[in-house]
This record gives C-alpha cells, sequence and structure tokens, in this order.
C-alpha cells in the first residue's frame, strides 16, 4: 500500500441517478416526469422494485422495497419489467460521452465510474463535470443525469458524489478537509455497514467526526484487517493506493417468478444460470474447483430462510463438468429443504478458481483424456452460439425462466455483455 498526501483535488468520481428508472424514462416517453418502479417482472405483486426513478424517491418509493409497500406510498406507480439488454447498451452510450472529456480510469458498476484528473483538468473540474453533463444531455438525452464528486482521492470523491443528488456536483478541495466530512452520517461512507456501525458503537464512535479522530492503527483493529487502516488514511485525504483484486468467483442468481417456486422450475433454473456463469468463467481464463448453491425460501407465516451448501470437484470449465457437479450437490442440498417451502431465488457460483494456464490435474483423478473431450465440446458450443448471437446449442435443454435475462439481469456490481443475454 503506497501513500501520498495531494495538496490538489484528482479525482471525480460519477454517479448515474437512479440509472435503471432513468434510462427507462429516456427510452419511453410515456414514463417520463412520473414516478417508475423497475420490477424483476409485472405478473406479480409478491416481489420488490428494484429501481426507482426520482419522482418516486420523492414519494418515499427505496430500493429493493416490496411492491405493496411502494404502492401505499405511492398509489400511482407505475411498474415496469426491467430491460438489462437496454441498460447495457445505455451504458456504453454514455461512457462514450465520458471519454470524450475525460479518461475513466475504472468503471465500478454499470451505473458509476471514477476518472483520475490531469493537472490541466484540476485548474476547473467544475468546468469538467459541467462538460459531461451537457455531452450527456444533448446526446444521450435529458432525463439520464448524474451526480458528480470531486476530491483529493476515489474515496471521498465517491462520499462527495452523495452529497447533491440528483443532478448535482461536489467539490471537496483537500483546503477545506476534513469540513464537509465532518456530519457525514455513516450510512454514507462506503465500507462501513450495518455490522461494522454495530461494531463501532461498541466502541465508543457514534459520529464521523469521533471516527477521524482515531488513529491508523486503532482503525485496522476495529476492522480486523488492513482494510480499516486504509480506510482511515483515504478519508484523511491521502491517495491510497490498493494492490489489485484478484478474481474470486463467478456466479448468478435469480428471483424466480411465483408459478415456478418449485424444486423442479428452481433446477432447471440453476441449470441455466451455472452454464451461464461457465461461459463467462471460459472466456476471462479460468478453470473452478468447487461450486456453490443458495436458496432463499418462503415458510408459512412469511418466515424466510436461507439453504446452501458447496462441493468440490477436479479442475474444469466445461458445462458436463460444472453440470455433474450441480446433479451431485442438488442431490444432498435439496433433501433439506422443507417440503412446504416456496423457493423464492437460487444463485449459483463456480469458486477456487484457477487460470487456464496454470490448471493442476488431480492426482485421484484421471480426467485429463475426458476433460479435454468435453473442452472441445463447449468450445464448440461456444463458438456457434457467439457466431449466431443466440443460445443455439445447449447441453440439455434451454428454457429460461418467465421474465428471461437468465444470468443477463439487472446488475450492480458488473457491466454485462451481450453473450450474458443469448
Amino acid at each position: 500500500m503506497s501513500i501520498r498526501k495531494p495538496e490538489n483535488v484528482e479525482y471525480l468520481y460519477l454517479d448515474f441517478d437512479g440509472f435503471f428508472a432513468s434510462v427507462e424514462q429516456q427510452a419511453k416517453p410515456r414514463l417520463r416526469g412520473k414516478p417508475v418502479g423497475v420490477v424483476p417482472f409485472d405478473t406479480t405483486d409478491f416481489t420488490s422494485v428494484i429501481a426507482c426513478s426520482k419522482e418516486a424517491k420523492a414519494r418515499g418509493v427505496k430500493n429493493v422495497m416490496p411492491i405493496r409497500e411502494a404502492k401505499k406510498r405511492c398509489y400511482d406507480l407505475i411498474l415496469v419489467p426491467q430491460s438489462p439488454d437496454l441498460y447495457r447498451r445505455a451504458h456504453h452510450a454514455l461512457i462514450n460521452e465520458i471519454i470524450s472529456v475525460l479518461p475513466i480510469e475504472a468503471i465500478k458498476s454499470i451505473d458509476e465510474l471514477t476518472c483520475r484528473l490531469d493537472k490541466r483538468d484540476q485548474q476547473d473540474p467544475q468546468a469538467v463535470a459541467a462538460k459531461i453533463k451537457q455531452r450527456i444531455r444533448e446526446n444521450i438525452g435529458p432525463f439520464i443525469t448524474c451526480s458528480i464528486g470531486i476530491a483529493a482521492n476515489r474515496q471521498l470523491a465517491k462520499i462527495a458524489c452523495k452529497m447533491d443528488k440528483p443532478d448535482g456536483v461536489t467539490l471537496w478541495h483537500p483546503r477545506d478537509m476534513p469540513g464537509p466530512l465532518l456530519d457525514v452520517p455513516f450510512d454514507d461512507i462506503p465500507g462501513i455497514g450495518s455490522r461494522m456501525s454495530r461494531r463501532l458503537y461498541r466502541a465508543g464512535i457514534f459520529t464521523t467526526k469521533q471516527l477521524l479522530a482515531t488513529c491508523p492503527k486503532q482503525m485496522r483493529q476495529l476492522w480486523r484487517s488492513v482494510t480499516g487502516e486504509r480506510l482511515w488514511y483515504a478519508l484523511h485525504g491521502y491517495s491510497v493506493k490498493a494492490l489489485p483484486q484478484q478474481r474470486g468467483m463467478f456466479g448468478h442468481s435469480r428471483v424466480l417468478p411465483p408459478e415456478s417456486r418449485r424444486l423442479p422450475e428452481a433446477k432447471a433454473c440453476a441449470r441455466l444460470l451455472l452454464v451461464k456463469a461457465a461461459r463467462r468463467m471460459r472466456r476471462e481464463g479460468f478453470y473452478a474447483t468447487k461450486l456453490w448453491l443458495h436458496f432463499s425460501l418462503r415458510l408459512p407465516g412469511k418466515q424466510s430462510r436461507s439453504y446452501a451448501g458447496d462441493i468440490d470437484f477436479p479442475a474444469s470449465h466445461d458445462d458436463q463438468a460444472v453440470l455433474r457437479a450441480l446433479n451431485d450437490l442438488w442431490a444432498i442440498v435439496s433433501p433439506q429443504l422443507p417440503a412446504e417451502g416456496r423457493i423464492l431465488r437460487v444463485g449459483v457460483a463456480l469458486h477456487g478458481l484457477e487460470r487456464s494456464s496454470g490448471r493442476q490435474l488431480d492426482l485421484f483423478v484421471n480426467d485429463d483424456k475426458e476433460r479435454q473431450k468435453w473442452e472441445q465440446a463447449s468450445q464448440a458450443i461456444d463458438t456457434l452460439n457467439t457466431r449466431y448471437g443466440k443460445t443455439l446449442v445447449s447441453i440439455g435443454t434451454w428454457k429460461p425462466p418467465k421474465g428471461g435475462y437468465a444470468g443477463g439481469k439487472i446488475a450492480y456490481t458488473r457491466v454485462p455483455s451481450a453473450e450474458d443475454f443469448w
């Protein structure tokens, strides 16, 4: 971890306001200026609002709020089924406008990114922000807005970004710090969730001002890792350059439509999600050695409960190997599920990743010949599907659940690729 304290602003952080709902409003004139809630599918009230427009937020609707509660707060809320491929295309169009003004250092998610300001841009960063907004307004449309934070480092710029939403610009110059930060609640500091807040309260730290009065080693102890110490330096205006993170898993999850919340439909959905994850893993050059399976159930009396399990398998990335592991794991986990439960969500993840170039064969499993045969089959399937831009060939049936977008749903932490929607 290298540490330096800048004397000028160096980072611009951009967050699109109510991105999914605002893209819907830009694409569909009938929604403009009205309270909009984006939902997984349009056939039920027994799910949640995934995202909402600024008009809906002004009426008390929040992201991930049950539809019935959202309608109580906003009786004329317009529910719109998700359009993930539309959001993907909007993201790339917006990125093209931003990079015409300023190079992008990192895309943090489909609706957030950060830019490094060079010495010229540091002279008038607010003019840079205004130019970005102008290009989006003129070339994409006025219904997609963004909030921008500008500060000495990425962490402070991200916090500043939240101070004037929607469509605001907040500049925190190093000479003015830490004044603007003192009244910021814990909830607005990335890296401090509800669990961490409780730990801070137990330590007698109740405000950001008290947090800033700690020392780096105390923060390391509170977080029980170097992350706390790194956060201390970031909040005090230092430029902290952490080591790049390594890919840990490939996975997908899916909320099931009400009519598909039984074991057979859940397994069919899990198969599709797993094949999608395996395709992504192959594109990025990894093998996996562990499969994780997760269920969220609703029991009688509206109680919710989660069940999960995992299984090891020889390092593989072909469809046959991961589907065989799923069958084995399903036989272990599914008998544990209460018969009266309704499966709300199913998720899969491939862990224990190895780079393709460094794959080690299992000493106790002579899988090399069999593995190569199935790898060639998966490669042929990928080639055909890529050529035609859809899932033309698959191992077993390919029937996405109602609402579609198996593996290509709204993604908060990554930008889906076109292949995710095949």
